[in-house]
């Protein structure tokens, strides 16, 4: 443990074990301590640590140029990444903004669809709709768009108004006597109550993580949602943002989740799996309408940063495309997440506090309860997520718990993201390690 540090740690009560070297799935503290590494960090370590090629990489481009800012030049690096991410990307995006992370690709995503707006001669249009619960970022305009009640609690007076409906969170909301395509028109109704509340004419965009995240735990969508919500958007002429930055770039066992959804948005943020955590990168997919409304207006984006297209990080991210593709680690990925829900599914399932085991490839989450029959959840005074993270890393197993899954009060889950290259042994262990640390962490709730 390191003692008596000067940074300004996420949490400024107690100590947190020293990271010296990390191999694959793993991680070693300063102790000697192996730990497996089940949720990639936060989604991010999507190609395991240490990996040579993406190493390599990196020291080739620092030889070559590690820095240029990007009013004065390009650099090759950056426009070949771009080249690969417009290849693959959904139908109709022509361009993308490289920035450094997952907040600021989506700080970016919602200043390029107001100034299409402006472009195109319609100012009025200044609101956003988006999800109940859901997460895009903690700089001051994703945290606006975010609904997640407690991260915005503090700062709310300094965000913009957004109006928020119900998430895609069927375990909870979806009611006994409702089909699933009823639950879907209901929520897509919801959409529409609340466009036509605001006005049609006013809104920008409505913006939705494909699957949702962090304070969610891998809620999916009913099959027709985001058709549906696609089609509502282009009656009105609202944008279609949705961010990927934790679910994209392969994590659901597809490139981008929204192949699975049949839709192609208007922007789109990713980050996370696009670097694996080599480097700090993430970027918005731009749709051709948006690049020729501003194209054909002002001719610039109004917006910028220090270290967008950083040569460096473009670097690794460009290595880590290529290892995705050349090892077909996301069919990988696919295959893994089958074999790690059949093992949550023969651990958990008539697990007397797991309510529900949800999500897709390797982005999973199980949702804990006090009571299974009634899905009531623990109190948020029994801490349970923070129990079950620290049980975790004594047992040597890094997870992603979070409180407040229901509303930003109540409920808890732990999201599971490990890398692509897990192999079965691993899962194994992961699911060994993960049921002694839940058991634990209820244990010593009692």
């Amino acid at each position: 443990m390191h003692r008596d540090s000067h940074i300004l740690h996420r949490q400024l009560r107690g100590q947190y074990p020293l990271a010296v070297r990390a191999d694959g799935c793993f991680i070693v503290d300063a102790e000697g301590r192996r730990y497996l590494d089940a949720s990639g960090g936060a989604a991010v370590s999507c190609l395991g640590h240490g990996h040579p090629d993406v190493l390599a990489a990196m020291h080739e481009q620092l030889d070559r140029i590690a820095y240029a800012h990007t009013s004065f030049f390009s650099t090759s690096v950056a426009e070949e990444l771009a080249d690969v991410l417009v290849a693959d990307a959904p139908a109709g995006i022509s361009h993308v903004y490289l920035v450094s992370g997952g907040s600021e690709a989506m700080e970016a995503a919602l200043k390029l669809a107001r100034q299409y707006f402006v472009e195109i001669g319609q100012p009025q249009r200044a609101r956003f709709i988006a999800r109940r619960n859901s997460y895009h970022g903690n700089t001051l305009g994703a945290l606006a768009v975010g609904g997640n009640a407690w991260r915005r609690q503090q700062f709310a007076p300094l965000l913009i108004d957004v109006e928020h409906v119900a998430p895609t969170y069927a375990y909870r909301d979806r009611r006994a006597d409702e089909s699933e395509s009823q639950y879907c028109a209901r929520l897509v109704a919801e959409i529409e109550e609340a466009i036509e509340r605001v006005g049609g004419d006013r809104v920008i965009a409505f913006v939705a993580e494909t699957v949702g995240g962090a304070t969610s735990g891998c809620l999916t969508a009913p099959p027709g949602y985001y058709k549906a919500v696609r089609q509502l958007c282009d009656r009105h002429g609202i944008l279609l943002i949705l961010d990927e930055v934790m679910c994209g770039m392969g994590r659901t066992g597809t490139l981008h989740a929204c192949e699975q959804e049949g839709v192609a948005p208007d922007l789109m943020a990713i980050a996370k799996g696009l670097g694996g955590g080599y480097q700090p990168v993430g970027a918005v997919l731009v749709g051709g309408k948006v690049i020729d409304a501003i194209a054909q207006g002002s001719g610039f984006f109004q917006h910028g940063h220090t270290y967008i297209g950083h040569p460096m990080a473009c670097a690794a991210a460009l290595a880590v495309q290529r290892v995705f593709r050349r090892d077909r680690l996301i069919e990988r990925c696919a295959r893994q997440g089958e074999k790690l829900a059949a093992r949550l599914q023969s651990a958990f399932a008539a697990h007397p506090h797991v309510g529900d085991i949800r999500g897709r490839g390797l982005f999973r989450a199980l949702e804990l309860v006090s009571e299974r029959a009634t899905r009531q959840p623990f109190e948020p005074a029994r801490r349970m997520a923070a129990r079950i993270r620290a049980e975790a890393m004594n047992a040597g197993l890094l997870c992603y718990p979070m409180g407040g899954t229901i509303d930003g009060k109540h409920g808890d889950h732990v999201l599971l993201a490990p890398p692509f290259i897990i192999d079965d042994g691993e899962l194994d262990l992961l699911v060994e390690r993960l049921s002694l640390a839940i058991d634990r962490a209820i244990a010593g709730a009692s």
